[in-house]
Formats: structure tokens, C-alpha cells, sequence
């Protein structure tokens, strides 16, 4: 994710093996450090390291498996009755290297982000750090192995993980850390040092629980399209068959989506609303596609660190003109053109609706973390840059795709609007229920996916399926458009013309399941999950992931209702 990064006191030297190195030892614990450094044990704080870009992997036994993961904890308790703490002071770390046979002149090349090449001596040849392994455990050193020693001396007698005494957590206490680093020579090349981490987590019954779920939303979204089609073509082509005289004698007889053809395009309520959400649906909806378009390909790696979010800002603020397009062009066609200058205001809504909300919840988190002297506050400065990046390009970006469509013709609707709105019959049970009910279909699409990007954000997993992400946002595009046009159908069959925000929100819904999923996922799956701060700052994302969520598939669904009806209604003639 670009999290910021830091040097850790720990020195290697490219291809020397040293072992028992003496990093530095603590004052004595007092009892408030031993309270802090026992609560962060018992929620199960990790310790992530990185070398040349690769996060330390750490293998841990489960039965027969052995598992895979990123980090290693503060420490331990074993409940033995006593509830005993213990701290991890001492690292052995593995790191896998590839011979580099260098054709060219060898030279020396920046190990920060890119190749880690160490030039031995003008041979052309020199090694690539292609594999990062960490042990951890605890030791209690004895005040005689550490006397006198400096920085990056050696502990005499050696450590020995198995055979020492661990180191508890208690108040005075001095805690000594250590280290060990052993170079090992591997096969693996540069291209292939990142198939240890995408390999995690049995990826192969990931991938078919993936495939499963995938088949099942593609067939029943298929039948659900095949009958609605037959059902469609049939009334037009029974409608189309009548003359004129049995046409009127027909539309007094039965009831449908053919008697609200007056109505049908009335402009809904809080119009304005309305079109500055589907704007703003159109931009996350485009940056997200694009996004996952870009990473399936490989722009968006995991070794690109902060690639995927900085990618994400950069297409959102440039889709900005696109989300002022729409928005403009839409409110001109519900209000009928009626007011010429109302699209700045217009457009200055949509490019503050969604940012706005955004930076006023990353406002109160901010506060939140600052006020807990969390280090995962943002800074001042970086705060004002994604401000600057607001209203210097974002802003403007809007208001430019705003006046194009001010300019563009609005759309003219193929039948006329009745002056007096017409009744709609009352019916047995609330029609929302139905449209939130709609939701579930879009959702299925998802979920699974869902619990992947879930612990990718909040375990620290590598998320790497981009190929199978990209494929179920396919799916769920279509999902959404068959849903909204179902409902929109089943409503217009019933002579509820108001059809506009229930075409929006029968695919937005899915915003709904996710947000309680984000909850089921915070209660079972995030235990060690303690504090308000902690739970302030998950709930505080979820609700801006399920906004976003909300109008990216609302407007999805919402755009092919649209088109739906003006193909449908258009196809009718009607003196």
C-alpha cells in the first residue's frame, strides 16, 4: 500500500554470514512499558520488515502444513495459569540470493525499489537478494554474555534458539535483542522472487472456490437475461401486430408497462441529487475498472509499492471531466433544458460530494490517530498535497467535463410527458422491499473476492488475483445492469413509473451486504481488534468503501435502466 518505511538498526553485509550479533539492550522495564508491551502482545501487534523491497516471510507450523506470512509478533503468551508474556528479541534471519552474471559492465545499481546488484570486483557478476526469511524467538540473555559489548559485536557463547531461556516480560526487566543473518544461494531469478509471497494461502482452492462462484452467477444471470428478453420481444411484437383501433381498446383492457408510457419519463424527485451521484458513480466506477485493468496486466504489482494506490488517485482525478460530463448532460435531460446556468452549480456539487465526504471521515480518523500518537497519521504536509490535488486538478477537471456537457445536446425523450401524473395502483407489500432485496444477486459476485481485498487491507496479505478480480468485475457490471433492468421492468409491468431512484438503488444495494459483511468480518475475523481508536479507524473505511461502492454499482444499474427504457418506449409507435 505505500506505507511509510523506516531504517531498522539491523546491518547485513552482501554475502557474509554472521551470526549472534549484539544489537543494544534496554533501560529497565518500568511498569508502564511492561503494561503497553503486554497489551500490544495480547492484540497481537506484528513487526513488519523489509529488505530490497521483500517483506520478511515468516513459515509457521500448523499440524501437517506449513504456513506461510508476512511479519513476526512483538511477542507471545503461553497460558500456562500464569498467563506469562514473552518478548521477541532475537531475529535469525535468511536471505536467498541469485548469482548475477552481468554481460555488460556490472556496475553497482540501487537495491531502494530496483535490482540489488553488488559488483565483486569488475568480474561482471555479482548477487541479487531474491528471498527474505525470518525466524523469531525469545531469548534471555545472561548479564555475562552481553558485558561490555558494543553495537554489532558478537555474543560469546553463541545464541541458540532451542536451548535458551526466554525472555518475559516483567517489570525490571533489560531486554536484549540480537540478531543472525545467513546468506543462502538459490535458484529463483529477479523475475520469479515474488512467487513465494503470491503463492500463499492455498491459492489453488482459492482459485476454484473463485471459478465455482463465478460459474453459478453466469449461468443464473444468463437465464434471468434469456427470459426477460423473450418476455420484452413478445409484448412488443404482440403490441406492434394491432392496429391502431385495437391498440386503444388494448391499452383499456390490460394493465402494464405500456399504460405509464405517459409517464414514464416525468422527472423524479431531487433530480439534482440524482444526477450528482451517478457523476460521481461514473468516476469511481471508471477508476476502479481502469485500476484493475492496469494490475491483471502487470503496471500494478505488489513490488511496485504504492503503485496501486497512487495509480487509483492519479485515474480518479483525471476521470473527474467525465464525472462533470455526465452529471451536466443527465440534469439537463430530467429538468428539460429549462434553466442554462444551473450547471455550475451542478458541477461544483459533484466535484465536492464524494471527495468531500471522503476527506471530512479521513479528517476525524486523522484527528483519532493523532490524538493517540499513532505513527499512522498522516502528516500535515501530506494532508495539504491531497487538498492541493482536490481543488487544482480534480476541481477544475469537473468543471471543464461539466461545461462540455452543458454544451452537448441533452437527450430528447421518444414520447411525450403527460402534464398530470398518474395514479399508481396500491400494492400488497412496499416495492423498496424488493430493491434492497436485489442486492444479493450483485453481492454474490463479490463476496469472495471481498475477503481477499478484506485481509489484504487488515491481515497484511499480498492480494494478487488481479486476473480473477478484473473477471468478477466484469461479472458484476453485467449483474448490476440485468438486476436494475429486471426491477425497472417489474415496476413499469405494475404501472409504478417512478422508476428512476429504484433503478439506482436495485444494484446499489449490494452497498448494503457489504457493509454487513464488513461488520461479520470485524467481529469473526478481527478479534484481536481492541480500542475505540482501532475500531473507529475500520469502521470510519467500510462506511467509505460501501459509499463507494453504493454509487459505482447504483450508477451501473441506474445507466442501463435508462437505456432500457428510452430503447423500449422507443420502439413503440405512439401517435
Amino acid at each position: 500500500m505505500g506505507d511509510r518505511i523506516e531504517n531498522s538498526p539491523f546491518k547485513f553485509h552482501m554475502n557474509v554470514n554472521e551470526s549472534s550479533i549484539f544489537l543494544c539492550t534496554t533501560p529497565k522495564l518500568n511498569s508502564a512499558t511492561v503494561n503497553m508491551l503486554k497489551q500490544r502482545i495480547t492484540d497481537l501487534y506484528q513487526v513488519n520488515i523489509m529488505l530490497d523491497n521483500l517483506p520478511a516471510i515468516r513459515y509457521v507450523k500448523a499440524g501437517d502444513y506449513r504456513l506461510q506470512t508476512t511479519g513476526f509478533p512483538v511477542g507471545y503468551q503461553e497460558e500456562d495459569g500464569r498467563q506469562q508474556h514473552f518478548i521477541i528479541n532475537h531475529l535469525r534471519f535468511t536471505v536467498l540470493i541469485h548469482e548475477y552474471q552481468d554481460t555488460g559492465s556490472g556496475a553497482a545499481m540501487s537495491t531502494e525499489d530496483g535490482m540489488s546488484v553488488l559488483d565483486s570486483g569488475g568480474s561482471g557478476s555479482g548477487f541479487q537478494v531474491v528471498g527474505f526469511e525470518v525466524t523469531p524467538c525469545s531469548i534471555r540473555h545472561t548479564k555475562q554474555s552481553i558485558s561490555n559489548l558494543q553495537m554489532y559485536d558478537k555474543i560469546s557463547p553463541p545464541v541458540d534458539c532451542d536451548q535458551a531461556s526466554q525472555q518475559p516480560v516483567q517489570e525490571g526487566e533489560q531486554i536484549t535483542f540480537s540478531y543472525d543473518v545467513s546468506f543462502v544461494k538459490s535458484d529463483i531469478r529477479w523475475p520469479s522472487r515474488w512467487d513465494a509471497y503470491l503463492r500463499m494461502e492455498g491459492a489453488r482452492v482459492h482459485w476454484f472456490s473463485i471459478l465455482n462462484s463465478l460459474m453459478v452467477i453466469a449461468i443464473l444471470a444468463g437465464i434471468v437475461f434469456l427470459i426477460f428478453l423473450r418476455t420484452v420481444r413478445r409484448d412488443l411484437t404482440k403490441y406492434e401486430e394491432l392496429d391502431k383501433e385495437a391498440q386503444a381498446q388494448m391499452s383499456e383492457e390490460l394493465s402494464g408497462w405500456k399504460l405509464v408510457v405517459g409517464d414514464v419519463f416525468r422527472a423524479p424527485e431531487h433530480a439534482d441529487l440524482l444526477s450528482i451521484m451517478v457523476g460521481n458513480g461514473v468516476q469511481i466506477a471508471g477508476m476502479a475498472v481502469a485500476t484493475i485493468f492496469f494490475a491483471a496486466l502487470g503496471f500494478m504489482s505488489p513490488a511496485a509499492r504504492g503503485m496501486l494506490l497512487s495509480g487509483m488517485i492519479l485515474l480518479y482525478l483525471v476521470l473527474g471531466i467525465l464525472a462533470g460530463y455526465v452529471a451536466v448532460r443527465l440534469w439537463r435531460t430530467l429538468q428539460g433544458n429549462i434553466d442554462p446556468t444551473g450547471w455550475r452549480s451542478v458541477t461544483w456539487r459533484v466535484a465536492c460530494f464524494f471527495p468531500g465526504i471522503a476527506f471530512a471521515i479521513l479528517t476525524i480518523l486523522n484527528s483519532l490517530l493523532r490524538a493517540s500518537k499513532s505513527t499512522g497519521a498522516l502528516p500535515i504536509s501530506l494532508y495539504f498535497v491531497l487538498l492541493a490535488l482536490w481543488f487544482c486538478i480534480s476541481v477544475p477537471l469537473t468543471l471543464l467535463g461539466g461545461f462540455f456537457g452543458a454544451r452537448a445536446e441533452h437527450i430528447q425523450y421518444p414520447v411525450r410527458t403527460n402534464q398530470i401524473p398518474r395514479e399508481i395502483p396500491q400494492r400488497k407489500y412496499p416495492s423498496w422491499l424488493l430493491v434492497l432485496g436485489a442486492g444479493t444477486l450483485p453481492f454474490g459476485t463479490l463476496f469472495i473476492e471481498l475477503f481477499f481485498i478484506m485481509s489484504s487491507i487488515w491481515l497484511g496479505r499480498v492480494y494478487y488475483v488481479f486476473g480473477f478480480l478484473l473477471v468478477v468485475l466484469v461479472l458484476l457490471v453485467i449483474v448490476c445492469a440485468e438486476v436494475s433492468v429486471v426491477l425497472t421492468y417489474m415496476h413499469l409491468c405494475v404501472e409504478d413509473w417512478r422508476w428512476w431512484w429504484k433503478a439506482f438503488f436495485a444494484s446499489g444495494s449490494v452497498g448494503i451486504y457489504v457493509l454487513i459483511y464488513a461488520i461479520n468480518y470485524l467481529v469473526f475475523d478481527l478479534p484481536s481488534l481492541s480500542g475505540p481508536v482501532s475500531t473507529a479507524l475500520y469502521i470510519g473505511y467500510s462506511l467509505l468503501m460501501v459509499l463507494a461502492i453504493i454509487l459505482a454499482t447504483g450508477t451501473i444499474g441506474f445507466l442501463a435502466s435508462f437505456w432500457f427504457v428510452y430503447y423500449l418506449f422507443s420502439a413503440v409507435k405512439i401517435d
